[in-house]
């Protein structure tokens, strides 16, 4: 009986350090996934990253179901953005002696790529099929990403820049689909400058809301389309008539934008007075950085509260539906985000999120080609 009694609790000893060792093995397997995606969150390309990428997938895809839950970054590959296939890198050569590059921070948000990015692509070519149409991003973080997830690669500004001299493109017109003249803008402008003895003639057209200005007060015919469009489009999406008969209920649009410590985050309280001038008293322009600091989401929600309205409804001041509106503005589980935020406050009766980009604006493409045209008159005229 003794000797059975130690093999039973031999084997029990045995059976708890092949349970321990599994769960140190799946932790090990979890965290080397970790340390893999850890390497591709950078904003420099280099000779190492698309074995990089394809290194983290690897990885990630070897991993089991239970592994991938101890990833602390499962979300990376996990998260179900929508459809890549379903996007256009746009990143062929054959391109002639005239492309449009049309410039866009990025997002790994595969459905809003195609939609807001997309849309503005589409828009662009057909406007001017002339043109060769072609994309890049600055954010090598997001490229990196969609690369990593999906196997879609996508140029940054140097590689398409470098793909356009490598095609004998002589006319190169670029257009931003950056909000306005901020940091991304300037790098944008720096890169061009090293390219100038490379390509005959580079244009680059206005950013969506044109020139800053001063200050505050300061709005142009830009930023009154894209007012007006946003509203109308948020509008449309709820349950109300027109503007006035949403502020008659009670009801409020807060438009959130990224923000920026960069002199161009007057841009945002421009755009408030924008929105004052066409009497849209019931919106309200917020940032996720808070720069300005009147823009930040304690202080748009003072605003709010002191105007009385009591029905919220959050849209996001972007180009692109990504990862700071569904994350920032619209996760009901982080007390950060803008909804939980304005839903902890008490103040008001309901909360909801509408989660749609700019860019797939039919009013906002129109606007992106016409800048794309003066920009080309202004160089024949110039």
């Amino acid at each position: 009986m003794k000797k059975l009694l130690s093999m039973l609790i031999a084997l029990a000893m045995f059976a708890t350090c092949a349970v321990a060792f599994a769960e140190d093995a799946d932790k090990t397997a979890a965290a080397a996934v970790d340390e893999l995606i850890a390497a591709i969150q950078v904003q420099e390309r280099t000779e190492e990253t698309d074995a990089q990428c394809e290194a983290a997938k690897a990885a990630w895809d070897a991993l089991t179901d239970a592994q991938k839950e101890l990833v602390e970054e499962a979300d990376y590959f996990a998260r179900d953005t929508g459809d890549a296939v379903k996007d256009n890198p746009l990143n062929a050569d054959g391109i002639g002696e005239n492309e449009l590059l049309v410039v866009s921070f990025g997002t790994s948000f595969n459905d809003s790529r195609v939609e807001d990015i997309g849309g503005i692509e589409k828009a662009l070519q057909v406007a001017y099929p002339d043109w060769s149409v072609r994309r890049a991003f600055t954010a090598q973080i997001i490229i990196n990403h969609i690369q990593a997830r999906d196997g879609e690669k996508i140029d940054n500004v140097a590689q398409a820049l470098d793909r356009a001299v490598a095609n004998g493109v002589k006319n190169l017109l670029v257009q931003p689909t950056h909000l306005m003249h901020g940091a991304e803008y300037d790098e944008l402008v720096g890169v061009l400058e090293g390219y100038k003895d490379k390509i005959e003639n580079i244009i680059v057209a206005e950013p969506l809301l044109g020139e800053v200005g001063a200050d505050a007060t300061v709005i142009n015919a830009d930023k009154a389309a894209v007012a007006a469009a946003v509203v109308s489009e948020a509008v449309i999406e709820s349950e109300y008539d027109d503007i006035f008969s949403a502020a008659k209920a009670g009801a409020a649009f807060v438009f959130m934008g990224h923000g920026t410590s960069h002199t161009a985050n007057v841009t945002y309280d421009q755009m408030q007075t924008q929105m004052n001038e066409l009497g849209f008293k019931n919106v309200f322009i917020g940032t996720v950085e808070g720069e300005p600091e009147d823009t930040a989401c304690a202080a748009v929600i003072e605003k709010v509260k002191e105007a009385g309205f009591k029905k919220i409804i959050l849209r996001p001041l972007m180009v692109v539906a990504g990862d700071h509106a569904n994350n920032d503005m619209a996760d009901p589980e982080d007390p950060e985000s803008w909804i939980s935020q304005f839903t902890a406050s008490g103040a008001f009766d309901s909360v909801e999120c509408q989660i749609a980009g700019l860019g797939r604006i039919d009013l906002i493409q129109a606007l992106y080609v016409l800048h794309t045209g003066e920009a080309v008159a202004a160089a024949v005229l110039g």
